[in-house]
């Protein structure tokens, strides 16, 4: 598990940057933060320890009473999406409820980050499209009418049923899917927008979370 600090933001989409040698860079581009520290989880109280941080804001029509309470006690606005980040004690308290959290605190000197986010949606959707199946050939073989499905998935007498796990049509994408190690390209500050190089999970505007690489680290910098 992953527990390095890390900002929850929104995925703005694909661009490009030049470096300083004149080459083109592809770099998905994501406003991380500004994110508020809502509450505190320590190991005494709750038997863990993790940061709430709140992202964006959201009308008070929208909270209901013991939400609003919630929000008052840390002294900040209703947030639009609030998610634990399970830290180290140490790390836990070198922040306080009601602290503001920027792009440019968190992942200074940052050379890769873990993002999660909810892959885009497709439906229910066929072999084909959801696991790359090629179809059962052509119709001089004999097969009408079955050129996207499946092909066979049973067995005759032994053990006579479908075994679990077969690749069948079914729901396609709107999973949470994380893609690790990706290079940090440049962290903008004034815009806490964080440039990273490589594709990142969901729809633009969808919300990603960003954290410090759990298998890289603060390695040194690589081209990618």
């Amino acid at each position: 598990m992953n527990t390095n600090l890390g900002l929850i933001g929104k995925k703005l989409g694909n661009t490009q940057i030049f470096t300083e040698d004149g080459q083109i860079r592809r770099v998905t581009a994501i406003a991380a933060g500004p994110c508020v520290v809502l509450d505190k989880r320590t190991q005494d109280k709750h038997g863990y320890s993790a940061l709430v941080l709140g992202y964006g804001e959201k009308s008070d029509k929208h909270v209901n009473k013991p939400a609003r309470g919630f929000y008052a006690k840390a002294g900040t606005k209703p947030a639009k999406r609030v998610l634990e980040f399970r830290l180290p004690a140490d790390v836990v308290a070198q922040y306080e409820q009601g602290q503001t959290l920027s792009a440019a605190e968190i992942f200074d000197g940052v050379q890769f980050v873990d993002v999660a986010a909810r892959s885009k949606g497709h439906g229910f959707t066929g072999v084909m499209k959801r696991h790359n199946f090629g179809g059962v050939g052509t119709e001089g073989h004999g097969a009408h009418e079955a050129m996207r499905h499946g092909g066979s998935i049973g067995m005759n007498m032994t053990p006579g049923r479908t075994h679990r796990g077969m690749k069948m049509p079914g729901q396609h994408g709107n999973t949470r899917v994380t893609m690790m190690n990706l290079k940090v390209v440049e962290v903008l500050a004034d815009e806490n927008i964080v440039l990273v190089a490589g594709s990142v999970p969901g729809p633009r505007g969808g919300l990603v979370t960003l954290r410090k690489a759990v298998k890289k680290g603060s390695a040194p910098s690589v081209e990618a």
